[in-house]
């Protein structure tokens, strides 16, 4: 049995576990080996702006960082004889709503390469909530509108241009929103704020 129809029938088994999550595998050349009708849909809510060309084709850049973040990880442990189970994660800005990047490396059997699996969700719930959010949390007006931007997957620089604002003063209302979310992680402010 070939790499590609391997991985077909781990992901069958998977998406029955997980119930319907976007799925790529991908080989570690970055080629698509297998992608569900849900990953299809989900692929093409990232802003087509971050796409990355690759040797596989054409990735949303937060895939390819997921993807690439997993290939230097295996590389490192290539000197032990099994690649440990690794998980990285990673947001994406998409419309209408962030997505959950999940990137994880699937040893191969038999010998087999590696492949590096995708589960792409959609992250938390709707931003219907934020009268419930904003009085969790007790937010600035100003803390909310850099909230909303962090959830689209900005960067500092990038939330500063959008409000107008000095990175530093961006750093100081993100550092704020950590401290009322009691997270220490960008991806923790977003887990608490739009998780379930």
């Amino acid at each position: 049995m070939n790499t590609a129809a391997k991985a077909t029938d781990d992901i069958r088994k998977i998406q029955h576990l997980r119930g319907t999550p976007g799925i790529l595998v991908l080989s570690g050349r970055s080629k698509v080996l297998y992608i569900n009708q849900r990953g299809w849909e989900l692929i093409h809510q990232f802003d087509q702006a971050k796409v990355v060309e690759t040797s596989g084709g054409i990735l949303p850049s937060v895939v390819n960082d997921v993807f690439e973040d997993l290939q230097a990880i295996v590389r490192k442990q290539l000197a032990g004889a099994e690649v440990a189970l690794t998980e990285v994660r990673r947001i994406g800005a998409a419309t209408p709503h962030p997505i959950l990047v999940r990137g994880l490396v699937m040893p191969g059997r038999d010998g087999l390469q590696s492949t590096i699996l995708i589960l792409l969700e959609i992250f938390g719930r709707k931003m219907n909530r934020a009268l419930d959010v904003k009085e969790r949390f007790r937010f600035t007006k100003r803390e909310e509108m850099v909230l909303q931007n962090l959830a689209k997957g900005r960067t500092n620089k990038e939330i500063g241009s959008e409000l107008n604002l000095a990175e530093q003063t961006v750093k100081v209302y993100i550092r704020q929103i950590m401290d009322k979310t009691k997270s220490t992680t960008r991806t923790g402010v977003l887990a608490q704020v739009l998780g379930p």
